[in-house]
């Protein structure tokens, strides 16, 4: 039974690992966009059937231009850093739905929704491109292919903890599934909240690279703040990092962002 748990254990090691480009930091992924693409690419058409797209033309051009924008400069980079089977995998996609949640999304691939009720968040053309940078960040970055990698690892540790506990009185294999099932959650809400500061960062280098104002990104976290009214459980305990460390890291972040985006000839803004 313990060389099962140690087979189980000894998998963890040996996963396939990557490298995000421009953060640099190392992520386990052995789901492939074969995996995973036609299934988002089928959910997206499903999600715009049931849903209501805006009828107000200005926005949804300005969700379309500005999305083009950026997908151009996360293309560009692509296909300069030998990417470029990896660039022609996107189908670029998008769309403004009526609803009033102050949310947006992509999903792998390069298919994004905002919701109208994100946009005075937004309020303008820069904050359009902060919150746009940051969704195609988490396509470029595969933040789904990696949290679906995670969620597989996890499972793999709970056969582990199920193994290794087989035999044991009742409380004991209770007391091992508890503080699994508490420290692998924390495990992963702390994976997601590398995502989002990875995708804010990333989203800042693509946005100023497409020639928006990247001032305007923790601008944006400034407002969510406000219409929050600054209420939010505990950073350890949410999936986001606090609207205060995002805007701190914004700030932060963008004397490297400019930098970064400069050796891609991008027009950067003082």
């Amino acid at each position: 039974m313990k060389k099962i748990v140690v087979l189980v254990l000894t998998v963890f090691l040996f996963v396939e690992c990557s490298t995000v480009p421009i953060t640099g930091r190392s992520r386990v992924n052995f789901v492939s966009d074969a995996q995973v693409l036609p299934s988002s690419f089928a959910q997206y058409s499903s999600f715009l059937k049931e849903n209501k797209l805006s009828t107000n033309r200005e926005m949804s051009n300005e969700i379309k231009n500005v999305g083009k924008n950026i997908s151009a400069a996360v293309d560009r980079f692509m296909r300069a850093n030998n990417m470029v089977a990896e660039a022609d995998s996107y189908r670029w996609e998008f769309n403004l739905v009526e609803d009033e949640t102050v949310n947006a999304w992509c999903m792998p691939g390069g298919k994004v929704v905002f919701y109208t009720g994100i946009m005075p968040i937004c309020a303008n053309e820069d904050g359009v491109a902060a919150v746009m940078g940051h969704e195609v960040a988490h396509a470029f970055a595969k933040h789904g292919q990696e949290r679906m990698s995670q969620g597989q690892l996890q499972q793999l540790g709970g056969v582990a903890v199920a193994l290794g506990t087989s035999g044991k009185s009742s409380e004991s294999q209770q007391l091992w599934n508890t503080a699994f099932g508490i420290g692998s959650g924390l495990g992963m809400l702390k994976f997601s909240r590398v995502h989002e500061q990875e995708a804010d960062r990333l989203g800042l280098v693509f946005m100023i690279m497409a020639g928006y104002d990247g001032r305007e990104a923790a601008e944006v976290w400034v407002r969510m703040s406000e219409k929050s009214g600054g209420s939010s459980q505990p950073e350890m305990l949410s999936t986001h990092p606090s609207n205060e460390s995002r805007i701190q890291d914004l700030k932060n972040y963008l004397p490297t962002a400019k930098k970064y985006a400069a050796q891609y000839n991008a027009k950067v803004k003082n």
